[in-house]
């Protein structure tokens, strides 16, 4: 009997990948091949965050006229770690086989474009306060919607923050972007029973990971800076204090 005939839709279709894509591409496996990487996880309780930013959020936005999100907390309070372990905002330079120490911190920050997810760069971010951070990832919203982000608006960071939890990520091991040596990653803030006080209740909690390049930044030093966010994060008066 003749074979039966293939349905119709069974078709291909092929896209050219855009130079955005090829150069995503192209560092995503360059770092894969570089970095001796590994992810250290820690649970953050987000709940003192979330009361802090229903408080604040209409009278923020009054007196500053940007919003007040989520992001500013995690990226000051990974500019405070950082400044606390310095060997997680540190790189190595191969080709004279030193470590450089930066006294700066420029956190690069996943922004949506048309074109798909770029990662500008906040400069500076140990001088920032909340309100300069959230307008600055503004403004960069806004030149990625109107397709004018510039090359030098994503050169250098000296580390990076990747945001999965808008998608609805639960977990995941976030790449490290070369040449940096370590990437946080937030996920998804999910009600979860927790055991507060000898007492089980339920909380907003949020899973973090630190993926970061063993070959300069010891196991001690990427977990003692992912509990420093994560307190920081729980607490957030610690920001203001500086502890």
């Amino acid at each position: 009997a003749a074979a039966p005939a293939a349905p119709d839709n069974r078709s291909e279709t092929r896209v050219k990948m855009t130079r955005m894509r090829q150069t995503v591409t192209r560092r995503l496996k360059e770092s894969q091949d570089t970095a001796a990487m590994l992810t250290t996880f820690q649970e953050c309780d987000m709940g003192n965050l979330i009361e802090m930013r229903k408080k604040y959020k209409d009278e923020f936005e009054k007196v500053h006229g940007v919003k007040l999100g989520f992001m500013s907390a995690f990226t000051i309070a990974s500019a405070k770690a950082l400044q606390e372990i310095p060997a997680v905002n540190a790189v190595i330079d191969d080709e004279t086989k030193e470590i450089v120490y930066r006294n700066y911190v420029d956190i690069s920050v996943a922004v949506a474009s048309p074109a798909g997810l770029v990662v500008p760069v906040l400069r500076n971010v140990e001088e920032m306060g909340f309100k300069d951070v959230e307008e600055t990832i503004a403004m960069y919203g806004a030149k990625a919607k109107a397709g004018q982000m510039a090359l030098e608006d994503m050169v250098g960071g000296t580390f990076t923050i990747s945001n999965g939890g808008v998608f609805g990520s639960l977990m995941g091991t976030p790449i490290i972007n070369q040449p940096q040596s370590a990437i946080l990653g937030m996920h998804g803030t999910k009600m979860r029973a927790v055991v507060v006080d000898g007492q089980v209740v339920a909380r907003p909690m949020m899973y973090l990971a630190l993926t970061y390049d063993h070959r300069i930044i010891d196991g001690r030093e990427a977990v003692t800076f992912l509990k420093s966010v994560a307190n920081k994060i729980e607490d957030p008066g610690r920001m203001l204090l500086n502890l």
